[in-house]
């Protein structure tokens, strides 16, 4: 019986598991945007969400707490002092887009992004405002 038995086995023990959930939520911090298989989508947005509010925190036991959950001190850099700086919700951080089905095994993918990506890429679109202010200089 599974009762109360929360996340996904993936088919390996438990150090392949948390290997291969640190490099998916790595590579999510470095380039802001990841494909992979929804079920691995899922638990890698379990694991970073509590990892990005810590970086919303930005103190010092806050950083020590996550370079805890990923130990590379240049991807913790990145999160506390870019990424998280400019995401101005309180939760919710990340969505799962189901993308298609993977050629070979039929595998439903989906990508991994963060809800803000544009306004954290710095690629945000100009409002209505800032546009009439444009057209009126």
């Amino acid at each position: 019986m599974r009762h109360k038995v929360a996340g996904r086995g993936f088919g390996r023990n438990a150090n392949q598991r948390k290997a291969l959930l640190r490099g998916l939520v790595f590579s999510l911090f470095e380039h802001l945007k990841i494909e992979t298989t929804v079920e691995k989508a899922k638990e890698a947005k379990r694991m970073a969400e509590p990892i990005i509010t810590l970086g919303k925190r930005g103190d010092l036991h806050a950083r020590r707490l996550a370079l805890s959950r990923i130990p590379n001190n240049r991807i913790i850099m990145k999160l506390f002092n870019d990424i998280a700086p400019k995401i101005a919700r309180s939760s919710g951080y990340l969505r799962v887009v189901k993308t298609r089905f993977r050629q070979g095994d039929n595998s439903d993918m989906a990508i991994l992004e963060f809800v803000d990506h544009d306004l954290i890429r710095g690629e945000k679109t100009e409002t209505k405002e800032k546009k009439k202010a444009k057209e009126e200089k």
